[in-house]
């Protein structure tokens, strides 16, 4: 139960670098805005993602991996797309803010889970 607080709590961090470095990614309300989007992003990336990282599979060997960086940036869009459908004050303007956003989520989320977890790891060993 911790590491799905901490994960969710990591998911709003790096969403809100996200709407604070790019542009085209805003928002309004606050951090209970930001708490509900990335639970929202955090069911799209459980429950949509691996049937769509799957379907994609051939065209993310052929580029090496790089596609899916399309796939964050269409995650991110449609959690976006998501919190507007539920009244929520978060919005990516189009697909460039969507693939820079997705970036800088995934890049702030690894950084955060290696520094929290990280931590965690080495309290279990004393």
């Amino acid at each position: 139960m911790r590491k799905l607080i901490l994960r969710w709590v990591i998911n709003a961090v790096a969403l809100w670098a996200a709407a604070e470095l790019v542009p085209g990614i805003t928002y309004e309300g606050g951090w209970l805005v930001l708490a509900g989007v990335a639970l929202i992003f955090g069911l799209v990336n459980a429950l949509i993602r691996p049937v769509l990282t799957l379907l994609t599979c051939p065209l993310i060997i052929l580029t090496l991996g790089l596609f899916t960086l399309v796939i964050n940036a269409l995650m991110l869009w449609l959690a976006s797309a998501v919190a507007g459908w539920l009244g929520l004050g978060f919005n990516v303007a189009d697909f460039t803010s969507a693939f820079i956003g997705g970036i800088i989520v995934s890049v702030v989320s690894i950084l955060l889970s290696l520094l929290v977890f990280d931590e965690d790891r080495r309290h279990h060993r004393h």
